[in-house]
């Protein structure tokens, strides 16, 4: 439907902007709200910078984790992913060396979104794409504060600040502009503490299912490492029909070794072939992607290294497109990154993901009816994102441009299998994990909306 707003041109003057959506009729009514609101300028309140505006060097052994706007989500930091930066890049950068309480806002691509930094995150830097924002004392909770920046009267702002030809910015003097509460809300903080401690709960459960998977498979503390030389037999050669060096490197034997040293506690051992069907996923061009609809197109970058697929990031396909000989994917399927430097990545398909499409640099895995009785897909979800199975991915992928593995080498990857039982007890941790995972979605969604209610409260009050 086609809109218009009536703008005075003192007003254009004011604002040095020319362009229609920084006037829709929708961001007018939401200024004329915060107008009669008791706001401050979020420059007044705090400090503002963005991170490191050069090229990173990045150091595996410095722990100091380097966040981009990809890791802030709506009221905490996905650390999926993440990679640390050397000691001397973080020194270079004290002004954006992360603290407990500070928050973060996405300044590039997804714009607008907050988070929390905890103690969890540290320590951290961040790059140019985020700004740092460090409350003085004695003015706003940083909770309260999260969760107004993520509601539709905080949100709105930062979208509409941005600036850009290819791609949207949002600088930091428009972040200190931004039009914030005076006052504390304790109610809403509390909502987002506690939504942060169901994170927090979710994330330990996962890594309980995680260590005993791998204690059961005898791998708990298992470091194959790799070595700089070693002998393979021709016969070896010709029968894997592979003459790079890197896939016999002797830890993939070792691995291999210690699922037979486990075979009497394993009810199977076999090929991923076996259990799995595997299915390559198809190209949709981005002019069919929208804002939501009730199709999902699920690509690598949306998959994570460990547990779900964040629904908050995934992109969305026009309800009307169709595509010959396709497939839609069923709860409980995975998705496998197929391609790329991050090969491997695996998720597990939840019920509302149910009739997703799958871009064609991912495959699709899917259980066979024979095999449904005898394996948990949650089971699976832990094992396929495990050293056991990331490993042997890592052994069968061929290097050329990039990174890629062939449908037949995935089908020889073993799958150890253990008693249901045992699948079970892990089944149930991570189940317990998606449970505390969403019930911490609910929580920071709730605080969005009284956030809002707060704001229309306080306006009627003022007037």
């Amino acid at each position: 439907m086609i809109t218009c707003s009536i703008i005075q041109k003192s007003q254009l003057e004011k604002t040095h902007r020319l362009d229609a959506t920084y006037y829709q009729p929708e961001y007018l009514k939401r200024i004329s709200k915060l107008n009669t609101f008791p706001s401050i300028r979020l420059g007044n309140i705090s400090y503002i910078t963005d991170g490191e505006h050069g090229s990173p060097v990045f150091d595996d052994e410095s722990g100091i984790n380097y966040f981009s706007a990809q890791h802030v989500r709506e009221g905490f930091i996905d650390v999926t992913d993440v990679k640390t930066i050397s000691k001397i890049i973080d020194e270079k950068n004290k002004r954006s060396r992360l603290q407990e309480g500070d928050i973060l806002l996405s300044t590039v691509g997804t714009i607008g979104f907050a988070s929390l930094v905890t103690k969890e995150a540290l320590p951290a830097n961040i790059d140019r794409h985020v700004a740092r924002i460090s409350l003085r004392e004695k003015t706003l909770s940083p909770e309260f504060l999260v969760a107004f920046l993520n509601s539709s009267y905080g949100k709105f702002q930062s979208i509409r600040e941005a600036t850009g030809n290819v791609q949207l910015n949002l600088f930091i003097e428009k972040i200190k502009d931004i039009a914030v509460p005076k006052h504390n809300n304790p109610g809403i903080a509390k909502l987002v503490k506690n939504g942060l401690q169901k994170l927090n709960d979710s994330k330990a459960l996962y890594f309980f299912a995680e260590n005993l998977l791998l204690e059961k498979l005898g791998l708990k503390g298992f470091e194959p490492g790799d070595v700089l030389s070693y002998v393979v037999n021709l016969s070896d050669v010709k029968s894997a029909h592979r003459a790079d060096a890197a896939y016999f490197q002797p830890k993939y034997k070792k691995l291999i070794n210690k699922f037979n040293l486990q075979k009497a506690k394993l009810s199977d051992l076999i090929t991923l072939g076996e259990i799995l069907s595997i299915r390559r996923g198809d190209f949709i061009s981005t002019e069919y992607y929208v804002e939501k609809s009730k199709q999902a197109y699920i690509r690598i970058k949306e998959l994570p290294s460990k547990g779900d697929i964040n629904l908050d990031v995934v992109t969305y396909i026009d309800d009307n497109f169709s595509i010959q000989n396709t497939e839609t994917l069923l709860e409980g399927d995975f998705v496998f990154a197929g391609i790329g430097a991050t090969l491997g990545k695996t998720a597990r398909i939840p019920r509302e993901m149910k009739g997703s499409f799958y871009s064609n640099n991912t495959v699709r895995f899917r259980v066979k009816s024979n095999w449904k009785s005898r394996t948990n897909t949650y089971y699976l979800q832990v094992l396929l994102q495990s050293l056991a199975c990331q490993a042997q991915f890592e052994q069968r992928q061929a290097q050329t441009a990039q990174a890629k593995i062939a449908d037949q080498e995935l089908r020889t990857v073993l799958i150890p299998i253990l008693p249901k039982a045992t699948q079970q007890e892990i089944a149930d941790l991570v189940i317990q994990s998606h449970e505390a995972c969403k019930k911490a979605k609910m929580l920071l969604e709730k605080a969005k909306r009284e956030v809002e209610r707060f704001v229309e409260e306080n306006r009627i009050k003022e007037k």
